[in-house]
């Protein structure tokens, strides 16, 4: 199990990035467009992170490297002259700035960005920030915003958010998840409460690594009552992670410990809830092909099916993204050939569920580890951490 954890921490992940160019490239239908390829200048580079839309349809993400040494940037993109434009809207080069925001940013009820970094902040163990655009209109080509903490984790609270998109309740509450540190060193659910213009951090429960889990990788979604669910990578069962709900008074109860077998193992993303209470969720190894599974659980009686199973090397990183008419899609990061990645989506039809692909390779990029996002036309957006017409990874498009 050591192999497998080792691989997810962000240096080694990068170097395996670096590694993804010796597999020959096979020829893919195309399907997917191209809007931004990144060149590791100030635009920035392996954009691990998929996009957020906003309501004028822009997009906004992160990437985790850039020029001159500096450890990602923010960026947004436009529609222009029937094309996209990317503006680099922060880069984190300056003194207690976050670092490595492999996670999405998300847009507040006010209008601004919020995100987390893995390293950086005070303690560089990692922060919670704020972007907001300038209050002026501006004049220049490229018009920074400006970062403020909101919390730098110091290792007792929390320790290394990682790919956990953090999300709002109606209060405007902010939750997450650190995969490590806390009481027990395992990880944390924070909650981040704003009182005029400060916020607290609480911790809403600390992971032991027992039956519980240990290490959530990414972040959590809310139910109607309240409730917070998510995913823990490893802990509980053969340390291959585990399922959880989260009460509005703390108490944690353990939905399913993945068993490394038919329903997979280490759960790299979150999990997605629908209008019946569903979870929905994908994993990293395991199922019948060894790759990986997307999977669905019932939690009024916990009841767990595996929807597919993935072949190949390792398989998806991130929250599957739903449909109004039930359609789980999602990415999955390396597939057998090119070992490129994909871009799934799952029908139901007939009783069970129907699978569609769309291949990455050569320009198209490789190894897209951020999920999908939707616009209300079906259009698909999300990222590739590599490849691309210079190597560091693209923005892409999927018109149905």
């Amino acid at each position: 199990m050591e192999r497998i954890k080792s691989f997810c921490q962000p240096k080694t992940l990068a170097s395996l990035l670096a590694t993804l160019f010796i597999f020959s490239v096979m020829a893919h239908p195309q399907t997917i467009t191209v809007l931004h390829s990144f060149t590791n200048g100030a635009d920035g580079s392996s954009p691990y992170a998929g996009v957020t839309l906003d309501r004028a349809g822009n997009l906004y993400g992160t990437t985790t490297g850039g020029a001159n040494g500096n450890v990602g940037t923010v960026y947004k993109m436009t529609h222009a002259r029937g094309g996209w434009i990317l503006y680099t809207i922060y880069t984190f080069d300056h003194a207690d700035d976050p670092g490595f925001a492999s996670a999405r940013v998300v847009l507040g009820r006010d209008g601004t960005l919020y995100g987390t970094g893995y390293y950086g902040g005070t303690s560089n163990k990692g922060a919670i920030f704020n972007l907001r655009p300038p209050a002026t209109v501006c004049k220049s080509v490229s018009c920074p915003w400006t970062l403020t903490l909101l919390h730098s984790f110091i290792g007792i609270d929390g320790q290394g958010p990682y790919f956990g998109d953090l999300i709002f309740d109606a209060a405007g509450n902010i939750y997450g998840t650190t995969s490590g540190g806390g009481a027990f060193g395992q990880g944390t659910v924070f909650k981040l409460s704003r009182s005029g213009n400060s916020w607290t951090h609480t911790v809403l429960y600390n992971f032991t690594g027992g039956n519980d889990g240990a290490s959530p990788e990414n972040g959590v979604a809310l139910d109607s009552a309240g409730n917070l669910y998510g995913t823990a990578t490893y802990g509980a069962f053969e340390a291959y992670g585990t399922v959880y709900m989260l009460s509005p008074s703390g108490v944690e109860t353990t939905l399913h410990q993945f068993s490394g077998g038919f329903d997979g193992g280490n759960p790299m993303g979150s999990v997605a809830v629908d209008n019946q209470g569903n979870l929905y969720g994908t994993t990293h190894v395991g199922g019948t092909g060894g790759a990986g599974t997307v999977w669905q659980l019932t939690p009024s009686g916990l009841t767990f099916t595996t929807l597919y199973t993935f072949s190949g090397y390792e398989g998806p990183f991130d929250t599957p993204t739903l449909d109004a008419a039930g359609n789980v899609y999602g990415t999955s990061s390396f597939t057998p050939g090119d070992g490129a990645g994909e871009v799934f989506k799952l029908t139901p039809s007939g009783g069970g569920w129907s699978y569609t692909s769309y291949a990455f390779g050569g320009n198209n990029g490789y190894v897209p580890i951020g999920g999908v996002t939707l616009d209300a036309s079906g259009n698909l957006y999300g990222t590739t951490a590599a490849g691309g017409a210079y190597g560091w990874g693209n923005v892409w498009e999927i018109t149905p």
